[in-house]
């Protein structure tokens, strides 16, 4: 298995959803006592927040590229950062790689597009549904991403930053994001991208009509089939 290099933090409680899954991955597709090689990096992510509302993406960048390098340094094979918002900066990170880099947009987009998906509501923080960095990428890919209206981005925003984030999920909030994800159906959309790495704590399958895309899950499957590639041949 190729060893995994994860920026995490960002926040511990999605970060910790990755560990388990990486590792409950490993043994469903080995078997018995086998278990993810991580090598995990977790910021302090009151500091990252600091930066983001500063508008300091620079700062940002420099920061994680640097992580990302020690962690190659370390023995990562492969590296991957624990968060969507913070792939604004994903190019200086992977500048500062020599292994690859795989970016959740890219695992996310594949997915979609193989299930013919092409017009994903994205529900996300106010910074990946606002700026262009995440949006492109879809685009890219040829889907044609949806977002909410702007009160309902401010609202997903708090509810991210001041609850889900420190792991409070209340049933509102559960309740405020089936309407969030009804409105983007109302309005077009086929699937629904669980674009901020902690929002499957709160929207559940089953709960909307358009299929989820919990880009947790998809970066950790994608993770894995690189990790585990030397397995299958």
């Amino acid at each position: 298995m190729k060893t995994i290099g994860l920026i995490g933090g960002m926040s511990c409680e999605s970060t910790a959803l990755y560990y388990d899954q990486l590792n409950k991955g490993v043994r469903a597709r080995l078997g018995g006592l086998n278990s993810a090689p991580v090598l995990l990096w977790s910021v302090n992510f009151a500091e990252i927040v600091a930066l983001q509302k500063a508008g300091d993406w620079a700062e940002a960048a420099r920061r994680l590229a640097e992580i990302a390098r020690r962690l190659e340094g370390a023995g990562a094979e492969v590296v991957a950062l624990a968060t969507n918002t913070m792939h604004k900066v994903a190019e200086p990170i992977q500048e500062a790689l020599t292994v690859p880099f795989l970016h959740i947009g890219d695992a996310t987009a594949a997915a979609l597009k193989r299930d013919g998906r092409r017009r994903p509501g994205l529900l996300a923080t106010a910074y990946t549904m606002e700026q262009s960095f995440y949006l492109d990428r879809l685009r890219a890919a040829g889907l044609e991403p949806l977002v909410p209206e702007a009160p309902a981005r401010a609202a997903i925003q708090r509810a991210i930053f001041e609850e889900l984030c420190q792991g409070i999920v209340t049933p509102e909030t559960r309740k405020a994001f089936q309407g969030f994800a009804a409105d983007l159906e109302a309005e077009g959309a086929d699937s629904l991208i669980l674009g901020c790495t902690e929002i499957c704590m709160a929207l559940k399958p089953g709960e909307t009509r358009a299929p989820l895309y919990d880009t947790t899950a998809l970066h950790v499957a994608a993770l894995l089939d690189v990790s585990l590639a030397s397995q299958a041949s």
